[in-house]
């Protein structure tokens, strides 16, 4: 379970439209995923107060902070401080979907997608069902928008993979709250589907994908006796490719410590 809790931080990436334009969120994100959290932090918090109107900062500022946290495995690490970045993107977000229109691509939506998804995986790692049931429910309704708007934004299906795996996958408890408030019940397949085309084509996604991708195979792994070295072995290769591309993320490291290396495939 610590395994998909640590994969689960980073559910999203900017939309499509704003590729060419986002470099600067990609220098944050390569400084983050080779593992200098502290440093990509004062990173994004420096982009969010140049540009007072842009969510996205404070977003992977917020986010910069859950991988810092799980580095350290608690729980409570600047908790409250990721509570408010995400609110405050929230609000941001908010903003930028009211002054856009629909043919833009609704960059603004995409981002109150991304800020609801890390929020929600904040509360229901706190124990808020509900909360956590209501932000992903928001989620997923912004990230439909988005891709009727945008059908090419790859990036927008690991939300909503994590989305699917997560409540297919979910305790008794957090699937009752998923159903009162009409969640549904997710679907473990499309989950895994979706993940895998976000670690084979994703944009910003891609490393995401592929992280998120492989903790998804530990699981089944361990839910599978027969097929759990094939499972296990996927899953590895994935990370190391990962720790080939950042060799100093702790995160990454500590997987390959957690999931035993199987012999060669018959």
């Amino acid at each position: 379970m610590r395994l998909l809790a640590a994969a689960v931080l980073f559910l999203q990436s900017p939309a499509p439209l704003e590729r060419v334009a986002r470099a600067d969120l990609r220098a944050g994100l390569d400084t983050l995923y080779a593992g200098r959290f502290s440093e990509a932090a004062a990173y994004f918090a420096g982009l969010a107060a140049r540009d007072t109107t842009d969510p996205a900062p404070l977003i992977f500022e917020a986010g910069a902070y859950i991988w810092w946290a799980s580095a350290n495995d608690s729980a409570d690490f600047e908790r409250k401080r990721i509570d408010s970045l995400l609110a405050a993107a929230i609000r941001r977000a908010r903003g930028a979907t009211a002054r856009e229109s629909f043919r833009a691509g609704r960059a603004g939506e995409f981002w109150r997608a991304t800020a609801l998804g890390y929020r929600a995986r904040e509360r229901e790692r706190h124990g808020q069902a509900f909360g956590a049931a209501k932000d992903a429910k928001a989620m997923r309704d912004a990230y439909r928008r988005v891709l009727a708007a945008d059908s090419t934004c790859i990036d927008c299906y690991l939300g909503l993979a994590v989305y699917n795996y997560g409540l297919a996958r979910a305790g008794s408890l957090a699937r009752l709250v998923a159903k009162l408030i009409g969640l549904g019940s997710g679907n473990v397949e499309t989950g895994i589907r979706y993940m895998r085309r976000v670690a084979h084509d994703g944009d910003l996604a891609q490393v995401e994908g592929t992280w998120v991708l492989a903790a998804a195979l530990v699981r089944e792994a361990a839910r599978d006796k027969g097929g759990r070295a094939v499972l296990e072995r996927e899953a590895r290769a994935y990370v190391e490719r990962l720790v080939e591309r950042y060799p100093e993320n702790p995160v990454f490291l500590r997987f390959l410590t957690e999931v035993p290396r199987a012999g060669p495939a018959p």
